[in-house]
C-alpha cells in the first residue's frame, strides 16, 4: 500500500502539494503511489524557476525504465524554485517522493482550492 501523509494534499493524476515556510509558496512533487505504478525513474523534465503554471495543465515529465508520464500543475501560480537535485539523481523520486523527491515550489496569489485530502486521495488509489 502506498504512503499518504495525511498534511499534504493531493490531485487526482498523483500530484502532492505542502506548504512551505514562506506564505503563498507551495512544494509540489509525484506520489508515492505514482512513483510505484511507474518503476525505476531515470529521467525528470523539470519546470523552469519563472515559469508561469495553470493547475491541471502539463508543466514537466518523468521517465521510466516503463514509460514517460506527463507531470501536471497542482497549482496555478510561478516557479520560484526546482530541485535541481533531480538532473542527477531522478531515482530520488522512487525512494523519497515527499522529501528529496520533490519537483519544484509555486507561488500562487489566490487561496489553494480543488485539492484532495489524504483520505480522499486513498478513496481514487485504492
Amino acid at each position: 500500500m502506498s504512503v499518504v501523509p495525511n498534511e499534504l494534499q493531493y490531485t487526482k493524476e498523483h500530484e502532492w502539494v505542502a506548504s512551505t515556510s514562506t506564505p503563498n509558496v507551495y512544494r509540489i512533487g509525484i506520489t508515492d503511489f505514482a512513483q510505484g505504478a511507474l518503476g525505476d525513474i531515470v529521467y525528470i523534465q523539470l519546470p523552469k524557476i519563472g515559469d508561469s503554471l495553470t493547475a491541471d495543465k502539463v508543466c514537466g515529465e518523468v521517465e521510466s525504465t516503463k514509460s514517460v508520464s506527463e507531470i501536471y500543475a497542482p497549482l496555478t501560480g510561478k516557479v520560484v524554485a526546482v530541485n535541481t537535485e533531480l538532473d542527477s539523481a531522478p531515482e530520488s523520486i522512487n525512494s523519497d517522493p515527499y522529501g528529496n523527491g520533490w519537483i519544484a515550489e509555486i507561488e500562487v496569489s489566490n487561496p489553494v482550492s480543488g485539492l484532495l485530502s489524504a483520505a480522499e486521495y486513498l478513496a481514487i488509489t485504492a
